[in-house]
């Protein structure tokens, strides 16, 4: 029995045609074969097909609502529905899978030239890259337009012919008689894949596709204060695109390695600073790690364990306004030791007789040490 026609596409009886559109085409790049290669992912996408013709049509979905499956049984049985203004279907494969064309004006935009995939590229940035920008080299592999024949995919000297299967429309048509009338389906030419043009004497180089594989090494500028997820679009270094379009662009997702000593919080960076219990006592100056390099600080005397001391203007750029950059934020850590000399011992505890602390003799300084830091 078929699932429920709204649920295969995620929305409710009441759904607008828009939602149910829009959920169509999300679920369409998401389990088409040429870009999910799970099992079953191809008898999803025939699903969310089937579900799509008949919730597409007003007068089919209202049929649906009524009768259910028994209403449609008929409708769009070979796969495809009528498109119409092709506004659903087409836009998804002429977008993102170049597989069907349309009608009219749909036709020469399947013939003229056409822009080139997007690719994205994965970067890993150390947490200072991060933070400072700069200039990065990557290294990218994509389709770029054949040099000896221009792209055409034609050895030199020779043109592609128009199409003998579609007559040089890209695609083929037949209509399937049905108990609810007659139904169009209109799918790419086999033959010429959509171009509507056959290459009989292929390019040597490109073996006729018309783009050749390239890897190439680029430089792209790194914003200061990019984080995790952080995007970037470099225009014009996608795939090069068919019958002279325009190529497509590379999409570069950074990833911000963890760092040993620094930990970020907006744009904020935050890190520990160990010190010992007498320069926590008397104070001192001490110098720290920053992403811009060593400073020295003040210690407070007294200063109590967890303390946080503010290096302002020291954190990461506000990405966009580099100028504005957040904190450094560093939390005191005091070491208690648990071992002393006996020379040491000693004189913690006429310390302690001056302050009137109860300590062991054998043992326990570490007791009256906290309670210096607890007042």
């Amino acid at each position: 029995m078929a699932r429920d026609y709204y649920e295969v596409l995620g929305v409710s009886r009441s759904a607008s045609q828009d939602e149910i559109k829009r959920s169509y085409r999300r679920l369409a790049r998401k389990y088409h074969p040429d870009v999910n290669k799970d099992e079953g992912a191809e008898d999803i996408f025939k699903e969310i097909n089937r579900a799509y013709e008949v919730l597409s049509e007003p007068e089919t979905r209202a049929r649906y609502d009524r009768f259910g499956e028994a209403g449609v049984s008929g409708a769009g049985a070979g796969g495809f529905q009528d498109f119409g203004d092709m506004g659903g279907f087409a836009d998804i494969f002429e977008s993102f899978f170049g597989g069907f064309g349309g009608m009219g004006g749909q036709t020469a935009r399947r013939r003229g030239p056409s822009r080139g995939d997007d690719l994205r590229l994965d970067l890993k940035l150390g947490f200072k890259e991060a933070v400072a920008g700069g200039e990065k080299e990557i290294k990218i592999s994509h389709l770029e337009t054949c040099g000896t024949c221009s792209g055409s995919g034609a050895k030199p000297g020779t043109r592609p012919k128009t199409c003998g299967t579609c007559g040089g429309s890209g695609q083929v048509r037949r209509t399937t008689r049905t108990p609810f009338g007659s139904f169009a389906q209109v799918a790419t030419c086999p033959t010429c894949n959509g171009t509507g043009e056959v290459v009989e004497d292929r390019c040597e180089t490109c073996g006729g596709s018309g783009h050749r594989q390239e890897t190439k090494k680029l430089k792209i500028s790194i914003p200061a204060g990019v984080d995790n997820g952080t995007r970037l679009r470099v225009s014009g270094e996608g795939d090069a695109g068919q019958r002279g379009g325009p190529a497509g662009d590379l999409y570069v997702y950074l990833f911000v390695e963890e760092d040993a000593e620094f930990r970020r919080d907006g744009i904020n960076i935050l890190s520990d600073l160990k010190i010992t219990y007498l320069q926590a006592i008397l104070g001192a100056k001490v110098e720290v790690n920053t992403v811009d390099g060593p400073v020295e600080i003040e210690v407070p005397a007294g200063t109590q364990p967890n303390t946080v001391l503010t290096l302002e203007g020291r954190g990461v750029p506000r990405l966009g306004n580099p100028v504005s950059r957040g904190d450094h934020l560093i939390t005191v850590q005091v070491q208690i030791p648990t071992r002393l000399k006996p020379e040491e011992r000693e004189l913690i505890q006429k310390l302690a007789e001056l302050r009137g602390d109860r300590v062991s003799k054998s043992g326990g300084i570490e007791g009256f040490l906290g309670g210096l830091f607890r007042g």
